[in-house]
């Protein structure tokens, strides 16, 4: 990879009102914040109404609704006319399970013959497609004469379903409908009937088959024509670990396009590192995280957490929370992931020495052995790291702990680490994809929102049981890292932006702070209907939230919330809300922001101090880690928001361009220096430093150093020529400096 690494880029979430000339219009903006490259989301034709572009419908063309190939040509050549390269966000895992894909419109009326049957992960040894896509069951909707064949279409409602070739539209309509390549079922079978991959438990979404040479090239041509017209000058790869061979993958990719940068939106868990796979970095989760757990004060979190045990009761540990989300997910949103594993491994273990497995201890294994897995996913190919065998050994041994005998598991494991048999090594494949499935679904939309405590940590690609670190944790942390990293603390997945997170962060600098305004919120009559920890849970939210006007608040905190409770999984489901529940907490929330309007407490405002200070240390350790920031839009000034679809509402504009803020001017400044002193940059080593009173990030090359010092109480050192500072009413100061020759 020959082309120069961006010095930073500035990510535009497309639709929702942002089309390709819109873009356009903001351009010159964009350039004078100072970033190399624009990053894009999606571009192809997704569902009608799509609100990010993340449910293509066909990879071949550029959507209409955002301007099409003319219009994305027109911003191409005006983005490079003042200096910026376009990322481009492809997303080769998956496309969208609707009629609206017409691939997927072929391979109904063909079946396993249509021409792009192989571009589908399905599993058509199961039978026909099933689509669940019937409010009841198909027997009583027939019963009611609910079906009607038209114009060679099978019809119900506004459905149009293409038959086979050889149908007979005259026959009777129940043996018409066996005789398809599609069985209509209820909705309710998605649960454990469908027959396709599934992008986590989405089931409108379906898995490509990319790893096949000749689904990879239909996919990709336009994507490969885009970047040698030199309209795209980079490329992020969308949920990477979903793929059959992530490394194989990457290795087509770099093979067709060997001068672009390519960043793949990969998890790393731990002190995990990224395989040895030809990209140039990932998107930057592990930064965010390594920034927030720098931010936060360890000291208060452990007095945070006293306080937090005593107002909820809560007990026990994350890790068990997140077990016990794991086996709930299984049990229903991954149930036909699950399933159809257990059957997998069934077909690999036949003809086997070393059991005779039944399918009840199937499932049993393949269950506990995914609750036990640590991280996302190993890849086990040809060419596996024996560390991944490693990892999945380690996993069954876990495993084991909670059965009464482990043969059938480590049947299951071996099957996996030496295949014996075709059979064995799409069982492998197969629960590679699913691991990573589950831990997302489980921890980052279950049990993140289970498990309340400190919600600064519970965030994408974060630990929320880990949530500080040692200055030698820390270094051990950059040492892991890429130079063509990404370095991101807002993107379109967080749960918080990272002003909202910083905010969470300072209740760990004044625990007994956010006690007092939980134990004035617990006091008011709306929280008498509202359980202890969704009081904790709503209060932290508020105060992300916070911008001195209830009003505007007030909707966005309920919708959050209703989002959240439908996401822990205990009283609400998305499939059968407990609509009581969410309105006693959204009422709450609001009366908490009402109060805080009429007579905002001090200890709120001293929350949103510290949390001021945080955000401006975050924007500066941001743009000064190893690698390169990338900025999501109406970030470079003040912003607030919680997950998605929050963080995608409309942007001002025409305020953001006036912002004079501090973290708008420090934004712009760092921009400006990181352009001026790219090589210094590309040079100095990075390290962290925690003297008492001080977190430090410093870059420093063989005669001089620039550093970014958050300081609590203290002067910064005496030879340091100040660069910026920020100083706070509490005495906090945030201190840019040069020291030696500069």
């Amino acid at each position: 990879m020959n082309a120069p690494l961006p010095t930073a880029s500035y990510r535009i979430q497309l639709r929702d009102g942002v089309d390709f000339a819109a873009v356009r219009d903001r351009l010159d903006y964009i350039v004078g914040l100072g970033v190399s490259h624009l990053y894009l989301s999606p571009i192809f034709v997704a569902a009608t109404g799509s609100s990010h572009g993340y449910d293509i419908t066909d990879p071949t063309r550029i959507d209409p609704a955002l301007g099409g190939m003319d219009g994305f040509r027109a911003l191409a050549r005006a983005a490079q006319a003042r200096g910026l390269g376009i990322i481009l966000d492809i997303v080769p895992n998956h496309t969208a399970f609707t009629l609206e894909n017409p691939w997927l419109r072929d391979v109904l009326r063909h079946g396993a013959a249509s021409r792009h049957a192989a571009a589908f992960d399905n599993d058509w040894q199961a039978g026909p497609l099933v689509l669940p896509f019937l409010p009841e069951p198909f027997e009583k909707l027939l019963a009611e004469g609910a079906f009607a064949v038209r114009d060679g279409l099978w019809q119900f409602g506004k459905m149009r379903l293409p038959l086979a070739p050889d149908s007979d539209p005259g026959q009777d309509l129940r043996a018409l409908h066996e005789a398809q390549h599609w069985r209509l079922v209820h909705h309710e079978l998605e649960r454990d009937g469908i027959t396709h991959r599934r992008f986590f438990n989405v089931t409108s979404l379906i898995g490509m088959r990319v790893e096949d040479p000749a689904v990879f090239d239909a996919t990709h041509a336009l994507i490969l024509d885009l970047v040698r017209q030199g309209l795209v000058q980079g490329l992020r790869v969308d949920h990477v670990d979903g793929l059959a061979d992530p490394g194989a993958y990457l290795r087509r990719l770099r093979a067709a396009l060997p001068d672009t940068p390519v960043w793949v939106e990969k998890i790393l868990v731990g002190d995990e590192t990224l395989p040895d796979w030809p990209c140039t970095g990932t998107t930057g989760y592990e930064s965010g995280r390594l920034i927030a757990r720098l931010l936060t004060d360890a000291a208060g979190l452990a007095r945070l957490d006293r306080i937090w045990r005593e107002a909820t009761g809560a007990t026990g540990d994350f890790r068990a929370v997140l077990q016990q989300a794991k086996l709930d997910v299984l049990e229903h949103e991954l149930a036909a992931e699950r399933r159809q594993l257990r059957d997998m491994a069934a077909a690999a273990a036949q003809g086997s020495a070393l059991a005779e497995p039944g399918p009840e201890s199937l499932r049993e294994a393949v269950t506990a052995l995914l609750v036990a897995m640590p991280r996302y996913r190993t890849y086990l190919d040809d060419a596996a790291d024996p560390r991944d065998a490693e990892i999945l050994r380690a996993a069954a041994d876990r495993a084991a702990q909670g059965l009464r005998g482990r043969t059938v598991l480590d049947l299951v494991v071996s099957l996996m680490l030496e295949p014996p048999n075709e059979a064995a090594r799409a069982l492998a494949r197969r629960f590679q994809q699913v691991s990573g499935a589950l831990l997302a679904k489980a921890q980052e939309d279950t049990a993140g929102f289970r498990w309340a405590r400190y919600l600064a940590a519970n965030e994408v690609g974060a630990e929320p049981d880990e949530p500080t670190i040692t200055a030698r944790e820390a270094n051990e942390a950059l040492a892991r890292g890429r130079p063509g990293d990404m370095v991101a603390v807002s993107t379109h997945d967080s749960k918080r932006s990272g002003d909202a997170r910083m905010r969470l962060a300072a209740i760990s600098h004044g625990p007994e702070a956010f006690q007092a305004l939980y134990a004035a919120a617990s006091a008011l009559p709306a929280a008498g209907d509202v359980a202890p920890e969704w009081r904790w849970y709503a209060l932290q939210s508020a105060l992300a939230l916070w911008q001195g006007d209830a009003g505007s608040a007030a909707p966005r905190l309920a919708d959050h919330l209703e989002k959240a409770m439908r996401e822990a999984k205990l009283t609400s489901f998305w499939s059968s809300p407990d609509r009581e529940a969410e309105q006693a907490a959204a009422g709450f929330a609001g009366a908490v922001l009402r109060q805080w309007q009429a007579d905002p407490p001090p200890e709120l405002a001293r929350l949103l101090l510290r949390g001021a200070a945080l955000a401006l240390a975050q924007r500066a350790f941001h743009m000064l880690l190893p690698g390169f920031p990338d900025l999501y839009r109406g970030d470079e000034a003040p912003f607030l928001a919680l997950t998605d679809p929050d963080n995608r509402l409309p942007l001002d504009w025409q305020a953001l361009a006036r912002a004079d803020d501090p973290k708008a001017r420090w934004t712009r400044a760092l921009l400006k220096l990181r352009a001026e002193q790219a090589g210094f940059l590309r040079r100095a080593s990075a390290r962290i430093e925690t003297p008492a009173g001080a977190v430090r990030l410093l870059r420093q090359d063989q005669d001089r150093v620039l550093g970014a010092e958050l300081l609590y109480h203290q002067p910064p050192a005496p030879d340091a020529r100040i660069v910026l500072r920020q100083g706070f009413a509490d005495g906090v100061q945030l201190v840019l400096f040069w020291q030696g020759n500069n």
